[in-house]
C-alpha cells in the first residue's frame, strides 16, 4: 500500500459555482488498468471515506 498526501483544488465556474477536484498519481491509474479506452470507475462514499475502483 502506498499513501500520498494530496490537495483538493477548488475551481469557480462562470456562474460562480465551486467544484472540488483532485488529481490522482498517473502510476496508480496505469496500475488500475485505466486508460483512454477504459476509463469508467465506481466511486463509493461510505463512513466518511471515498473508494475508487475500476468498473467491471
Amino acid at each position: 500500500m502506498e499513501i500520498r498526501n494530496l490537495k483538493i483544488s477548488f475551481n469557480k465556474s462562470g456562474a460562480g459555482n465551486i467544484t472540488p477536484k483532485i488529481s490522482l498519481p498517473a502510476l496508480w491509474i496505469k496500475e488500475m488498468g485505466i486508460d483512454l479506452e477504459n476509463r469508467e470507475v465506481e466511486v463509493i462514499f461510505e463512513n466518511n471515506e471515498i473508494v475508487i475502483r475500476k468498473r467491471k
